[in-house]
């Protein structure tokens, strides 16, 4: 009970507030769930989650022990990042042994710290001489401190069992690694809110043995919404919690919304195996956040810190088009935000509903 209070009293929930409503299929003609696949599908990742499931929170990591040319593009005005300043086409270093994606707001940053540990422990990173690696590890964080014990975060010992757990098989969806403490449609208070998580898909192009993937935990103040609809799929509760808001729409009638600075973010990664230079990549990063504009409304706010890595590991031997491989990260993306929110569990004692369980769902 006393876990119960605390967390309703993070959320600016009432002790008295009831619980939303929940009806398991409930919805006649549900949503279905956009094509699946993994961004382990990219030969030549590894993806590791580490849950901490007394809070919740965690981090996820992925590795590319070959080395990847990365780049990245930060859009919302409340990031939370380590290492992205070396991922700009100017400067010297060229590749990544890892990506951290974390809970834990700017306290998760320090998970980083024990995937470098674990990388040089494998001898995997920028080598200095006879002297040894350097790990290079470009992180960020989202803010989910406000689900349950806010002194649970990530460390460098969650960082670290992330690696230990890393693989190239499918990667679990839902509350799981960065995605665990993750809520969505946050427009009108947490009162409103509901649970997200983390999503992953992929595609196989053609016959080309190109492989485009993408990886997201989702953190936003916005709704989700169906990239091919427009519809909300996860978002903002209405009053009586039997039906969505669309943030959007009440913005747009001159709602007065309740914002919280700097609470929310989604932060994700693509992939490819087609080869590309750093350059390259930080355009197939920019493209990217086409995804996040299709699927979360509004998007890129002054309270989200949205920022997506790239990722090529080379390993195809074609010459792929930059535009081609940009768009085609962009409608993964989407997809993967979208598996995110519908994959995600209802936590009922911090009184957020998920999609498969929320009776308003369409």
């Amino acid at each position: 009970m006393q876990r119960r209070e605390f967390a309703r009293n993070a959320l600016g929930l009432p002790l008295g507030a009831a619980l939303p409503s929940l009806a398991y299929g409930a919805a006649i003609n549900p949503t279905p769930l956009p094509q699946g696949g993994s961004i382990t599908d990219v030969p030549g990742l590894k993806v590791g989650h580490y849950t901490l499931t007394e809070r919740p929170t965690g981090c996820t990591v992925l590795i590319c022990e070959a080395g990847a040319t990365a780049g990245v593009d930060v859009r919302g005005s409340a990031p939370g990042t380590r290492e992205t300043d070396l991922l700009s086409p100017i400067h010297s270093v060229q590749q990544v042994q890892a990506i951290l994606l974390s809970g834990g707001s700017a306290f998760g940053l320090d998970a980083a710290s024990g995937v470098v540990r674990y990388l040089e422990e494998h001898n995997l990173g920028y080598k200095i001489g006879n002297l040894g690696v350097v790990p290079i590890v470009p992180a960020a964080i989202l803010m989910d401190l406000g689900v349950g014990n806010f002194k649970i975060r990530p460390n460098a010992d969650a960082g670290y069992k992330a690696c230990l757990a890393a693989g190239t098989g499918p990667v679990p969806e839902g509350n799981v690694g960065a995605g665990a403490g993750a809520t969505i449609g946050k427009m009108f208070g947490p009162k409103f809110a509901m649970k997200s998580g983390l999503g992953t898909a992929s595609i196989k192009i053609g016959d080309t043995g190109i492989v485009v993937g993408a990886l997201v935990a989702v953190n936003a103040i916005g709704d989700v919404v169906h990239p091919e609809t427009g519809k909300v799929i996860v978002g903002a509760r209405s009053e009586d919690g039997k039906s969505f808001r669309n943030s959007m729409a009440a913005i747009m009638n001159g709602y007065r919304v309740i914002t919280q600075d700097g609470a929310n973010t989604t932060i994700g990664v693509v992939a490819t195996n087609a080869p590309f230079n750093k350059t390259q990549m930080t355009k197939i990063a920019q493209m990217a956040h086409d995804g996040y504009a299709r699927s979360i409304n509004p998007v890129h706010t002054m309270a989200d810190g949205d920022t997506i890595f790239s990722m090529s590991t080379g390993t195809a031997k074609v010459k792929a088009d930059l535009s081609a491989i940009g768009a085609i990260a962009a409608t993964v993306m989407a997809r993967a935000v979208v598996r995110a929110a519908m994959q995600a569990t209802s936590l009922l004692e911090f009184g957020l509903p998920a999609y498969r369980d929320y009776s308003g769902r369409s």
